[in-house]
């Protein structure tokens, strides 16, 4: 319990989400933002691919009124400062046509931030607007940071988005001329309106020093809930004359996230290898164990005997990366976090 609970802290869980997969189906936009910035195990493609260390999307909660669109945003975390938010909407294509033939094939679209609850849609903001062609069929993204911002500062001024659209020409002006979609059931389900927030989490490591070193020789639990990255200077454990001395590497370290038991929210991935570091830094250090200086001098003063109280050099992670996991919050809306020295690609001698 202790070990889970340890494991929690390392991936920023305060509540355990509800098992939802496979039931739910995350948004395709999520899906696609993961596979952009991670491989298939988890581990960032390259530094920068992403906004902030914190991707939250948002599903709307109106499912009748074509005009109104509400997110709810609680999920947001204190201190969580967000960068960017943006509203994504499908377009539907313009399937009934009225009598009017239209020499002009767009549309005007405004976005509006509502004042007050959605019985009072007079009272709005309008935040953007744009043309759209009558006949296209795709997403529409727009900026709402400032709006959200806002909402994020104070819960009760969120009303949510309301949308019209309207056509001019010069037999006279149309409304509602095109409609977005809105979740009807599996059919619109992969349309449905997102709000994406792009964050930083301003989360400190939650491993904190004092508590003494773990073993290398851990289990799976262990070792990730300890987190290894964070914690590189355990001990190497004694060693019998007799055994055969093995030289500084990496070694597989897989955690599985269906046999912690979360497998049921967490989308990607279902597990990854963190790997860890094993073996001996006796003199002579060859290139290979990427050794600094200092360690080259330990190791001899170690071999030479110089000093009762100087060891051998750590076996330890020599260049971590990140991880990144797209998950199910306990609120069921879909969050791609990523996560600072998860991964030991590399091992040396310090």
């Amino acid at each position: 319990a202790a070990a889970l609970q340890r494991l929690r802290e390392v991936f920023d869980i305060e509540e355990l989400p509800p098992d939802v997969l496979p039931r739910k189906k995350p948004p395709q936009f999520m899906v696609d933002l993961f596979n952009k910035v991670a491989d298939a195990n988890g581990i960032t493609r390259a530094p920068g691919l992403l906004q902030g260390d914190v991707v939250r999307s948002f599903e709307d909660r109106v499912h009748v009124d074509h005009h109104h669109f509400y997110f709810d945003i609680s999920a947001m975390e204190k201190g969580e400062q967000m960068l960017k938010a943006e509203f994504r909407v499908f377009k539907l294509k313009r399937t009934h046509h009225s009598r009017r033939s239209y020499v002009q094939h767009f549309c005007k679209v405004e976005v509006y931030e509502l004042l007050e609850s959605e019985n009072k849609p007079q009272k709005k903001h309008l935040i953007a607007s744009r043309l759209l062609s009558l006949y296209a069929e795709g997403w529409e993204v727009f900026n709402v940071t400032q709006t959200v911002s806002k909402w994020v500062g104070n819960s009760s001024s969120n009303h949510g988005f309301w949308i019209t659209t309207t056509h001019v020409s010069s037999s006279g002006m149309e409304h509602d001329v095109v409609t977005f979609a809105k979740s009807q059931g599996a059919l619109q389900e992969s349309r449905n309106a997102l709000l994406v927030l792009f964050t930083n989490s301003n989360r400190r490591s939650p491993v904190k020093s004092g508590a003494s070193g773990v073993s290398h020789d851990t289990d799976v639990m262990e070792s990730s809930s300890a987190s290894v990255s964070r914690r590189p200077r355990a001990a190497p454990a004694a060693r019998s004359p007799s055994s055969p001395i093995t030289a500084c590497h990496q070694r597989e370290l897989y955690v599985d996230f269906q046999a912690i038991g979360w497998s049921g929210w967490i989308i990607y991935p279902s597990g990854y290898n963190a790997f860890y570091c094993r073996g001996s830094c006796i003199f002579p250090l060859g290139e290979s164990l990427n050794a600094t200086n200092h360690a080259t001098v330990q190791s001899i003063v170690y071999t030479l005997k110089l000093s009762q109280d100087v060891s051998m050099p750590c076996c330890v992670p020599d260049e971590l990366k990140s991880l990144n996991l797209l998950y199910f919050d306990d609120k069921q809306n879909v969050v791609l976090k990523n996560y600072k020295d998860m991964v030991a690609t590399r091992c040396g001698c310090h």
